[in-house]
Order: C-alpha cells, then sequence, then structure tokens
C-alpha cells in the first residue's frame, strides 16, 4: 500500500466517525444529541429583501432539526425550560450588546372524549380541524412564547424589556402548530400567516417576529458527502437532489430596524449568532407528568452555538465540538489553529488530487470566520460570528447571486447570510483557496493556492428560488398527511 492510499485509508475512517460534516449545523457534536429540542442548526442575517422592507435585518435561528413530517403524536415543540437566544455585538469586541431572548410555553388543556361513562383524556394533539386563532378549543396543546430584549452581556444585563405586540400591546405571542395534514389544517400556509406578529421592540421601533414550523431551508448532498465525498468536486452544481428536502424545521424569525441592531455603531457592522441555555442540574422524577417531565434547576448553561454555517461540523475537531457550542465567541482565539491550519484542504488534496493552498498560518480563513474581511465587514473583534455591513444594499432575490461575496454579490455571504447562499460551494471553495485569487495580495496570493479557482461543489444547488421573497421567507412546511 503506498503513503498516500494508507493516508487515503485512516483519513475515511476519520471521516466516518463524523457523520454529521456538511449537514450545517444538524447534530454535530456529541452532546446536542441527547437534547435535540436546543440543537440550532442554522443562522441567518441579512438585510430585508422585501420590497419595501430595506431598512431592516431579518435574523433567522432554526432548532430542532431533520423534523419526519409525519412525526406525531407529539410532533416538535420547543423547550419550555430552555432559553432561545439571538445575539447582537455592534461595538466590535465579540461581547453581545442586545440579545432577543424567546422562551416558551406548551400547556395542554386536557381534552377528554366520553367513553362509558367517564372522561378518557385523548392521546392526540388535536380533535378535528382547526385554522387561524390561539388556544382553539379543537387543539391539546397551546403553543406560544414571549420576547425579551437584554441590553449588554447576557451574564450582567444593563436592562431586559418585553416586546409587545402592536396591536394591544401583549408579551404573549402564539405559535402555529407544526403541520399535521390536510384534514387537521386544511390550508396551513393562510393558517400560519396569522401568527404573523406586528411586534413594538422597546427603544428603536416596529418590525415582525413569527416563531413555527418551516420547511428545512438547507441543502446538501448528504449520502455521497459521508461516503468519502463520493461525488465530482467540480462537477454540475445541480447534479444531485438535496437529500434533507423532505424534513422541517422550527424557525424564531425577526424582523428588526436597522438602527435598533447598529445602536448608533457608525460602520454599521453588526456580528451575530444564536446560543441555546438549559438548566444546568436536571432531575428525573418518579412521578412525572405532562407538565413536569423531570425537575430542572440552578443557574442556565449554554448548551449550543452557531454563527457562520458548518464552523462546528467542519473545522472544529471531534474532540472539542461540545466545547466550542458551550464557548463564548471572546473566547474563540482557543480554536484558532483549526482555521489557521485547517484539516479539510488536505483531505480534499488526498482524496481527489487536487492542490491544498500553502499560506500557512490561513489568514484568509480567519478573516472570512474570525475577524470579517477588511473593506467589507471587519468590525475589530476576534470571534466566530456571522458579520453583516447594514450598510450595503439588499438585492432583490432575483438579481442575488447565490455565491455571494465570491460571485460579486457583497450582500450575500460572508457578508451576513441569506437563505439562498449556497454556503457548501461557497465554504468548500473558500478552504480551498478562493479568497487568494478574489483578493490577491490581501492575505495571500494566486500562487498560494494553485487549485483554488475550481468550481468546488456538493452538486447540490442552493439559491433565493427556493424561497418566498417576503417575510417569514422560509417556506410552508411539509404536511405530514396525505403520503406521497
Amino acid at each position: 500500500m503506498t503513503r498516500r492510499n494508507a493516508v487515503a485509508v485512516a483519513l475515511g475512517a476519520a471521516l466516518l466517525a463524523v457523520p454529521t460534516a456538511f449537514a450545517s449545523s444538524h447534530r454535530e457534536a456529541p452532546g446536542i444529541l441527547r437534547s435535540p429540542q436546543v440543537d440550532g442548526t442554522d443562522f441567518y442575517m441579512f438585510r430585508s429583501y422585501e420590497n419595501g422592507r430595506a431598512g431592516f435585518v431579518t435574523l433567522i435561528a432554526n432548532y430542532n432539526p431533520l423534523q419526519d413530517p409525519y412525526g406525531g403524536p407529539n410532533y416538535f415543540p420547543l423547550d419550555p425550560d430552555a432559553f432561545y437566544d439571538i445575539h447582537i455585538d455592534n461595538d466590535g469586541d465579540a461581547v453581545e450588546d442586545l440579545t432577543f431572548r424567546f422562551r416558551f410555553r406548551n400547556p395542554s388543556p386536557g381534552l377528554a372524549l366520553p367513553a362509558g361513562g367517564r372522561n378518557t383524556p385523548v392521546s392526540l394533539l388535536n380533535l378535528g380541524p382547526f385554522g387561524a386563532g390561539f388556544g382553539a378549543a379543537l387543539v391539546n396543546q397551546h403553543r406560544s412564547f414571549t420576547l425579551r430584549v437584554v441590553e449588554g452581556p447576557v451574564d450582567d444585563p444593563t436592562r431586559t424589556r418585553f416586546v409587545t405586540n402592536a396591536t394591544g400591546g401583549a408579551t404573549r405571542f402564539g405559535v402555529p402548530f407544526d403541520n399535521i395534514g390536510t384534514k387537521s389544517i386544511p390550508n396551513y400556509e393562510a393558517y400560519a400567516d396569522a401568527f404573523v406578529h406586528n411586534v413594538n421592540f422597546p427603544g428603536c421601533g416596529q418590525g415582525r417576529a413569527f416563531v413555527g414550523q418551516r420547511k428545512e431551508p438547507f441543502a446538501v448532498n448528504l449520502g455521497e458527502v459521508f461516503d468519502l465525498v463520493n461525488l465530482n468536486p467540480v462537477g454540475a452544481r445541480d447534479a444531485k437532489p438535496n437529500q434533507i428536502d423532505d424534513a422541517n424545521i422550527t424557525s424564531l424569525i425577526l424582523e428588526v430596524p436597522i438602527a435598533c441592531l447598529t445602536g448608533g455603531n457608525a460602520n454599521g457592522i453588526v456580528g451575530g449568532w444564536t446560543t441555546a441555555w438549559l438548566p444546568r442540574v436536571r432531575t428525573l422524577l418518579d412521578n412525572p407528568t405532562y407538565e413536569q417531565p423531570d425537575l430542572q434547576t440552578g443557574d442556565y448553561a449554554q448548551v449550543s452555538r452557531l454563527g457562520h454555517p458548518l464552523i462546528n461540523e467542519v473545522i472544529i475537531g471531534l474532540k472539542d465540538k461540545n466545547k466550542f457550542n458551550a464557548s463564548r465567541p471572546k473566547n474563540d482565539p482557543q480554536f484558532l489553529s483549526y482555521v489557521t491550519n485547517p484539516w479539510l484542504p488536505e483531505a480534499l488534496e488526498i482524496l481527489f488530487g487536487v492542490q491544498a493552498p500553502n499560506n500557512f498560518p490561513r489568514q484568509d480563513l480567519v478573516a472570512v470566520f474570525l475577524t470579517g474581511v477588511p473593506g467589507l465587514n471587519q468590525d475589530g473583534s476576534v470571534g466566530e460570528v456571522l458579520r453583516l455591513n447594514t450598510a450595503i444594499n439588499p438585492v432583490p432575490a432575483a438579481q442575488q447571486n447565490n455565491l455571494g461575496v465570491f460571485g460579486g454579490d457583497n450582500a450575500g455571504f460572508p457578508n451576513g447570510r441569506r437563505p439562498g447562499d449556497d454556503v457548501v460551494d461557497i465554504e468548500l471553495r473558500g478552504a480551498m483557496g478562493a479568497v487568494c485569487h478574489a483578493f490577491p495580495g490581501a492575505f495571500c496570493n494566486p500562487a498560494d493556492a494553485p487549485s483554488g479557482t475550481l468550481p468546488y461543489t456538493d452538486g447540490t444547488l442552493q439559491d433565493a428560488s427556493q424561497f418566498d421573497e417576503a417575510f417569514p421567507y422560509l417556506r410552508t412546511p411539509l404536511a405530514g398527511s396525505p403520503s406521497n
């Protein structure tokens, strides 16, 4: 066996040992496998490109991955014991200045049916068709959320205030039930649209909020990637189907005035990321109830974290994946070597004979993932957060280039992230040295990345046509019934 073949075999074993690579952030770390309700899967942050909404930024945090549409009888509520946060840093120190904190309730009214002289509680979550409205009588679980704006670091906030409904001032908002099927919810799109809330963000004006199930927005050729990248990495970008196209997700979606996020920041650059938190102590009960399946106490610990897509999956090593999920962006220099000396380009060189970039340490990747790109979205901090330059105008959906900045569209990834940005292809090209060619002399030169101009792809296309052109952008979830 040659040395190259021996290394390829060893590499193959390593790839198979990390079966979540390239699935954005779905089940990416061993610890989060135990708590899918708080598993953050994707984070988006972009200037709203809906007509007439250019003065807003849309923030999307997705949780609870790989939902089968038929996944009853409990379907996919979010955890009422958890904090779900979207953080914004607007002064370039990799510490949150503003946090949008979601908390959920999923009580049951205890629907029952008479059976032989007694009322017997039913196990299903609805007893007939239902439509728009919160607290419908036929529904056996009522989902809702509150939303707080936390100012300053979450460990030591300076102020916390509720977001309120623009009509009536309520602080609790309804959540549509998951898409059970066409008999239970005959017109799901209209039903869910009734849960788009016009809201008041304290101190900075009105916006919109929606929380609920959506069709899974991520696109990737999972099976062949897992099989030692068993595909043509420079083939057609639309050669393979999206293998998670049959799944749903739960989305927390906000549209926030730009000024609310920048806080007077002169350069208009903000960093964003999402986290989930659970009480530190969980006690299993001998007599659990619906309302209290276990007892959770103590302070809160961060269990999930996501800024850029694919970071914890592809860049962070297996031994540090749980640690990354619990870490804060300000402490990311501890993970620096994963970015400056990445394993993925070397793997592609072994598997396909392309030449990996040789400009170590990889300052081009440091700029993309940890500091921002000078002249685009650099903010002075060092931390793995998604950075958005809000001074760059949004591009209408029909005119977006799905390669973002690499395609000449500076309103796209890695300047924030839109749903239609093909981040798998973009990050593959970035890993192989596209920055050395796109910005020669800035961090490296074309000679440092001889294979850096190849059209790397996973073969599954992602673009803006797969999404709506208006809030909440992500499409109606797949129905659990009728089956196809």
